[in-house]
């Protein structure tokens, strides 16, 4: 087994999995949805990420991606699915992926030797991912995978953000940590989405989001300012800890030198796509 670096794994995914999330943001994947008559913004996304596992209800839904209002799925599934098919749905957003790629980072970029390079890399990490109890993970990976080599890194940093965010779910429910806790503790670390956001895209209430910090009050790991005291750090740093162990077998498999240069290619193409607006601003914080 190959020995990396402490932490290199995790540098890696927060490096890859950015480039996959400029979809959600972008202004092609709303249009792509929006041409198959998918034009409110929730419903694009639960079907836009869930279509790899079918014509699925709330139900799973809500367990595959944790940290929704129930309610506010089942406003839009399984009622999307009589829309537009799973199957258009997954065209759609390969589209969408070619098309924002494209307009954030230039063609230049698209074409490279560099993003070959990388698309390389992220495939060969895929090779170790392992479908049991990776339900979301498990769905992509029955996809094929795209000729061209900009979609085909695209769909490996998918493959490789839902093989982690599936294994940080077990390591949450380990926590005993809900939906809403797991969002509002991650926000109080000032890496997490903002409050903000969350209400706006999750379908909680502030009562919601406040009750689930009294929660953690109560179990000493935020404090009367909506900081993490240092019981709570500490959790944080485990369920990240505990996310690695479990998703250490595709960064393993790729080996250091493999790793550092996947890094390295990844940071400067999120570079790229930050500075052309790829994600708000507003994002991340704790206002």
């Amino acid at each position: 087994m190959t020995t990396l670096p402490p932490g290199a794994g995790r540098r890696c995914h927060n490096a890859v999995n950015p480039l996959h999330s400029t979809i959600y943001f972008s202004p092609d994947f709303a249009k792509e949805l929006a041409a198959l008559g998918v034009t409110d913004s929730n419903a694009a996304y639960f079907a836009g990420r869930a279509a790899a596992m079918g014509a699925v209800g709330p139900g799973v839904v809500a367990a595959t991606f944790y940290n929704f209002d129930h309610e506010l799925i089942a406003r839009h599934l399984p009622a999307v699915w009589d829309v537009a098919s799973p199957e258009a749905v997954l065209a759609a957003r390969l589209r969408a992926a070619d098309a924002t790629l494209r307009r954030l980072l230039g063609d230049e970029t698209v074409t490279s030797d560099a993003m070959a390079e990388a698309a390389g890399l992220a495939l060969r990490a895929t090779e170790a991912c392992t479908r049991h109890a990776r339900p979301l993970y498990a769905a992509h990976a029955d996809l094929p995978v795209p000729e061209e080599p900009h979609l085909a890194y695209w769909h490996a940093a998918t493959l490789l953000r839902e093989h982690r965010g599936d294994a940080h779910l077990a390591a949450l429910l380990a926590a005993g940590l809900d939906p809403l806790e797991a969002l509002v503790s991650h926000t109080a670390t000032g890496k997490g989405m903002a409050p903000r956001w969350i209400l706006a895209t999750r379908g909680w209430r502030r009562a919601d989001w406040d009750a689930a910090a009294g929660r953690l009050r109560e179990r000493g790991l935020l404090d009367e300012r909506g900081e993490l005291t240092s019981r709570g750090s500490a959790l944080r740093a485990e369920l990240e800890g505990h996310t690695d162990r479990l998703d250490a077998a595709p960064y393993e498999h790729l080996g250091a030198a493999g790793v550092e240069r996947l890094t390295e290619l990844a940071r400067g193409f999120v570079g790229t796509a930050v500075a052309a607006g790829a994600f708000p601003q507003d994002l991340t914080g704790k206002a």
